[in-house]
């Protein structure tokens, strides 16, 4: 969820790296022993590397919907929970808050059953979406404006394990390649005073298991777990113990049967309890070093994986299975960026600290414009935004209009200029009264921003591919 992911486990995943914590750690696989520090430093940075996105989603899905005196708890499995309104400055537990599209999310629970998501019929003019992540973090499957349009439907979600024919009633099936899988539910919302009208959306998204919908008798539930309890500082300290535990939920597939057998070699694997009690100070060492470099090469790959366009960095991250097609660096790189992101042409996310000649956007120094030409705003068959952050801790600021983003629905209060351009006044203090209506406040200090394309076009002009495509966001410029 680029606004992109969701908890403190998901979005500040600073790993303590130290060898102190190893001596913390004790009983590991004696197949270790046998390798030499460089094979083990190599294969604990390639484990890193593929089990970053595993551990991360694991501790969210604990947090959201196992743990119920997390302050992050939301609904236990198979349950909606209904966010009635959109983030402000007042909301600090997660970075980038997007402040479009209220959330409803729903961790579904697939081993006994798979379970139908049924959604209202919404109004064209109203952007909504059902994006649905499994266990690997792979996007699945989505419901919604663009991808099954406005009508009214009933969906199913099944895990690995199911098989049969699409049961009667049903739109479409949803294969996730793991038992637990998330829906985050976006909702769009127009202006504040439209929240009740979203709130009337939102009443309508149902979640039941098939039994339920079909009207049947339900099968055995699903063993009960013993959840591993998660907290980001847990995680961070003993990672490999929560990969082993976060792997009984993944099921081997295809392309995992290589790294799986390589990590195996270090003792991590599904049913192990990893520890170092087998290792010699040196693999210890080594094993520390090698996620050292593996959260290095995953820092780096972000870095790289974006091109700059006018001062905007543009990229593409996330997708399903066929996306990622083992390339566990990439999928690595999308979690640490922003888990639960939207593939790309679902939603683009360009995003900038620096004016079109690369110079740091600082509130406190100067005031910034950001024109559109005429017949140049940001091409989608939906909605966009551009949403302003204090680019140090990345979270909305408080300013006198209250006003946290500019979108396409405020177009029609918003002036154009003579040409038929379109200017934005990125600034701390108000432009005058005249051109209030295309303010975006600013902090007293560093800027960051991020604009949002909901449901990009792909006919030219596009932002698709991500980057590369025809349409470029115009660079901010300073205006004094």
């Amino acid at each position: 969820m680029k606004t992109k992911a969701i908890t403190s486990v998901a979005l500040v995943f600073g790993l303590a790296l130290t060898t102190a914590h190893a001596a913390d750690v004790t009983p590991a696989d004696s197949s270790a022993v046998a390798l030499t520090k460089e094979e083990t430093k190599a294969i604990a940075e390639e484990c890193f590397i593929y089990g970053l996105p595993i551990v991360m989603n694991y501790g969210v899905m604990y947090e959201y919907a196992v743990d119920k005196k997390s302050s992050q708890f939301k609904a236990p499995f198979n349950g909606i929970y209904n966010m009635h309104r959109v983030a402000t400055y007042k909301d600090t537990a997660i970075i980038t808050p997007n402040s479009d599209t209220p959330y409803s999310m729903a961790w579904l629970d697939l081993r006994a059953e798979p379970m139908v998501i049924s959604v209202p019929a919404v109004p064209k003019e109203r952007y909504y979406s059902v994006q649905l992540t499994d266990g690997n973090t792979y996007n699945f499957g989505y419901i919604g404006s663009r991808a099954t349009g406005p009508e009214a439907g009933d969906y199913m979600v099944a895990g690995p394990d199911w098989k049969g024919e699409t049961p009667a009633g049903i739109n479409k099936v949803f294969s996730s390649t793991t038992p637990f899988a998330f829906a985050i539910f976006r909702t769009q919302l127009f202006n504040p005073e439209d929240m009740p009208n979203v709130e009337k959306v939102q009443a309508g998204y149902k979640a039941q298991p098939l039994s339920a919908f079909l009207k049947q008798p339900a099968p055995p539930a699903a063993p009960k777990i013993d959840f591993l309890p998660a907290t980001s500082e847990k995680v961070k300290d003993n990672f490999f113990e929560y990969l082993d535990f976060a792997l009984q939920f993944v099921p081997l597939s295809p392309e995992d049967k290589d790294v799986r057998a390589k990590i195996a070699k270090i003792g991590v694997g599904a049913g192990k309890t990893f520890e170092f009690k087998n290792l010699s100070p040196e693999q210890k060492a080594a094993i520390m070093q090698g996620m050292k470099a593996g959260d290095d090469k995953v820092t780096k790959f972000l870095a790289s994986g974006v091109k700059n366009v006018n001062g905007w960095n543009i990229g593409a991250f996330f997708g399903d299975r066929t996306f990622y097609n083992g390339d566990w660096l990439k999928r690595a790189g999308a979690a640490k960026g922003g888990i639960y992101g939207n593939d790309a042409v679902e939603a683009v996310y360009p995003f900038t600290r620096t004016g079109e000649k690369g110079e740091t956007l600082d509130g406190s120094k100067h005031k910034y414009t950001l024109t559109f030409p005429a017949g140049q705003l940001p091409p989608v068959n939906s909605f966009w935004s551009v949403t302003m952050y204090d680019g140090k801790s990345q979270l909305l600021i408080k300013n006198p209009i209250n006003r946290y983003l500019l979108n396409s629905p405020m177009l029609p209060n918003m002036k154009k200029n003579a040409d038929g351009s379109l200017t934005l006044y990125i600034q701390k203090d108000s432009p005058g009264a005249d051109k209030e209506a295309n303010w975006l406040p600013a902090p007293n200090d560093t800027i960051y921003l991020v604009m949002r394309l909901y449901w990009p076009k792909t006919e030219a002009p596009s932002i698709l591919p991500a980057g590369e495509g025809t349409w470029k966001p115009p660079g901010i410029v300073k205006a004094d």
